[in-house]
């Protein structure tokens, strides 16, 4: 799909496809703008990582309810939402500035300054002893993500004319690679360097309080890496000036809006929309719920991030190495074959979440199983590189699609659907959790009131129902 000199929608034919995929992808000159897009990539992914790990910091402070749990994935929403806005970004801007650092520069530099806000209040935000302030944490990183998706739409439209025609489907490895490092090292660092129990056990000769640093300094340093690098950034790199094609004008905020609604009525728009939009109904709990079930269920969150960790490093390499198979004509083969072991990888894992209590020691007493943390990591293996792998088939699709001259609204159209997917998914999971758990506890004098959690399977299959029912 793509759209005429006179920007009037129409479908884009074979003869179009034929000459960009056709032409051989060579980064050489373009190796600056991969980097740059990694690091821009990175820099959106730091500030996801932070909000996705504190789901997992207020988990572990045993005092936070699925209900607070499912009000905090609101923070997640704005990357499904972005389309709101994202025609602004593409048509208005500063030309002496350039059309996508316009955006970059401000809110960037924001995303700095509320990171050190936050690390000024953090302390109350997330004390020691007593309740999280769910709500006040809520507004402050939904407000970072709306910030983080804004960068987001910017540089997605910017990928699209700094790298060559040729070259556009490593955008998507970029993507990848970028938000995977920088969630990475968002969530990694915050939450083994600032626990204590991970510092004394493996980054300590002497045990100590506290982690090696602390949540607050960790929020001041990453704001202030923000700002430096967006300073670079506005300084050193400058943008190309692309004009429309056939002496085009500039088109002004309505005629954009009127270009995403002309978009949107396109039959294979509207299919592909309903497809993706269902798309996470499968497999929603085992992607946003089965690490806060483990949590419960005994795992450490520190085993957890390690996994993670490794796993987010094995992603990257991941991103370059299947790069030649999403960059070529048809990114969504891979993505089509994946499905059915996506919706199978279901069932082994209600099975672990329900046994876990069984098969690992509890407030210290008794041993894990031998078998457990390899089935944990084999398990979490499969999970991470079959989703991370049809997240790159995706947004390599979605490049070589979208249109550069209304790049910015295009990616973020077809973004929209793939997050939406996600986000709604995750929230109703999420808020459903309660009721269909079942729950018992042991009031024996000798020991604590301790809820064990089993998992209901039932509730992976009916979602599985549900999602062959309406595709």
């Amino acid at each position: 799909m793509k759209t005429s000199s006179k920007f009037k929608i129409e479908q884009e034919t074979p003869e179009d496809i034929k000459d960009v995929t056709l032409t051989k992808t060579n980064l050489k000159g373009d190796w600056i703008n991969f980097f740059l897009l990694l690091l821009l990539y990175t820099m959106q992914g730091l500030p996801l990582g932070i909000a996705g790990s504190m789901s997992i910091l207020l988990q572990s402070k045993k005092n936070v309810t699925y209900k607070d749990q499912a009000l905090y994935s609101i923070t997640k929403w704005p990357f499904a939402m972005k389309l709101l806005w994202a025609p602004l970004v593409d048509a208005l801007y500063v030309k002496k500035i350039g059309r996508r650092k316009s955006w970059l520069i401000p809110v960037q530099y924001l995303i700095g300054l509320i990171l050190i806000y936050t690390a000024s209040d953090i302390d109350n935000l997330l004390p020691e002893t007593g309740k999280p302030d769910i709500v006040k944490l809520m507004y402050i990183f939904l407000i970072i993500n709306i910030l983080a998706a804004t960068q987001d739409i910017a540089v997605d439209g910017w990928a699209l004319t700094m790298l060559k025609r040729n070259n556009v489907g490593y955008a998507s490895t970029c993507n990848a690679s970028g938000q995977t490092i920088g969630s990475m090292i968002g969530s990694m660092v915050l939450i083994l360097f600032t626990s204590e129990e991970f510092c004394n056990k493996y980054l300590r000769h002497t045990p100590a309080a506290g982690g090696i640093i602390s949540v607050q300094n960790l929020l001041y340093c990453w704001g202030i890496i923000f700002i430096l690098i967006t300073t670079l950034v506005g300084i050193l790199k400058k943008e190309k000036n692309i004009s429309f094609e056939d002496g085009q004008e500039k088109i002004n905020v309505a005629h954009n809006y009127l270009l995403l609604w002309d978009i949107l009525k396109l039959p294979n728009v509207r299919i592909l929309a309903l497809i993706f939009i269902t798309s996470k109904i499968g497999y929603a709990v085992t992607d946003n719920v089965s690490t806060l079930k483990l949590i419960d269920a005994g795992v450490s969150k520190e085993d957890l991030s390690m996994i993670d960790t490794v796993m987010s490093g094995v992603n990257v390499i991941i991103s370059f190495v299947i790069g030649k198979y999403t960059s070529g004509p048809k990114p969504m083969s891979l993505y089509l074959k994946i499905i059915p072991a996506r919706l199978l990888l279901n069932i082994p894992f209600a099975m672990l979440i329900y046994y876990t209590p069984t098969m690992i020691s509890f407030n210290g007493y008794g041993k894990s199983s031998i078998y457990y943390y390899p089935l944990l990591v084999f398990l979490l293996s499969i999970e991470h590189i079959l989703m991370h792998t049809m997240f790159v088939a995706t947004l390599a699709f979605f490049s070589r699609i979208s249109d550069y001259r209304i790049g910015s609204t295009y990616m973020t159209l077809l973004n929209t659907f793939a997050n939406l997917a996600y986000m709604w998914s995750s929230t109703a999971a999420l808020g459903m959790i309660d009721v269909l758990t079942l729950r018992e506890c042991s009031l024996d004098s000798t020991n604590y009131c301790f809820t064990q959690i089993r998992e209901n399977v039932r509730y992976y299959a009916i979602l599985i129902i549900i999602y062959y029912s309406i595709r």
